[in-house]
């Protein structure tokens, strides 16, 4: 009996043993998220995100660039949700500056698994992207003009290079300001109806060195969302300078 016992036990150990290491294994191998969905902010086009798309996709992300109409937040977060309605499962779903703003609302949409804010906006219920704008003086570098007739917001030209992108060539800003789309104001003013990071894993970039969006705001509004902060020097085109740091970020969130 002794030896049936002894051998019962050996045999058990190693089934123990072998379901454990099983186990391990897959929890390590575990599919990824791979989607990735890139959503752009005012005075910029999708352009922006080019290097970030480039080491994204080498690393296997499918990844989907939104060109947003700018016109309202609803329009935005319509094209939003159409990119979202193609991907094929769970996916990231990223937005910088005023793209924060969209994809708090637009990340309730059921494919959305988490949300990153790139030297983002983000709102919770019932407030406005303007709201927070006011919570601390803008930097003299800042360049944003008030809106025309049309109602449509742009970036002053003089300070377009030490305001918005501080930290790229001269030629590549020049570029940014010739892209960028017609921000209509009135986004700005809209409040959010249903803020998404209220029910999903969210990481938020602080660009140190931002002259748009006040860096304190931004952890401001990440501290106040239990958001996963990562600190980044750099202009508020962070994902620019920086986009190997930026994607170690979205790498994270899709895990």
């Amino acid at each position: 009996m002794k030896t049936i016992f002894k051998s019962f036990l050996a045999f058990a150990v190693i089934i123990f043993s072998l379901v454990f290491t099983t186990a391990n294994v897959n929890a390590q191998t575990a599919p990824k998220i791979k989607n990735v969905v890139l959503v752009h902010g005012a005075f910029a086009d999708g352009s922006g995100w080019k290097g970030l798309y480039q080491i994204l996709t080498k690393k296997g992300y499918n990844v989907t660039i939104v060109q947003n109409p700018l016109s309202s937040l609803e329009d935005d977060v319509r094209a939003t949700n159409l990119a979202l309605d193609k991907q094929d499962g769970p996916t990231v779903l990223v937005g910088h500056s005023w793209g924060g703003t969209v994809i708090t609302e637009a990340g309730n949409h059921p494919k959305v698994a988490a949300l990153v804010y790139v030297a983002a906006l983000q709102p919770d219920n019932g407030e406005t992207s303007v709201q927070w704008l006011q919570t601390a003086p803008p930097a003299p570098e800042n360049g944003v003009l008030n809106p025309d007739d049309k109602g449509i917001a742009y970036y002053d030209k003089a300070k377009f290079h030490a305001g918005f992108a501080g930290d790229l060539s001269k030629e590549d800003a020049d570029f940014m300001f010739a892209s960028q789309g017609a921000f209509y104001a009135k986004g700005f003013v809209t409040p959010i109806t249903k803020a998404a990071w209220r029910t999903k894993p969210s990481y938020g970039i602080v660009a140190t060195e931002d002259k748009s969006i006040n860096p304190d705001i931004e952890r401001a509004m990440y501290k106040r969302s239990n958001t996963k902060i990562t600190e980044i020097k750099g202009s508020h085109v962070v994902f620019i300078s920086q986009p190997q740091k930026v994607a170690n970020v979205i790498i994270e969130a899709s895990k």
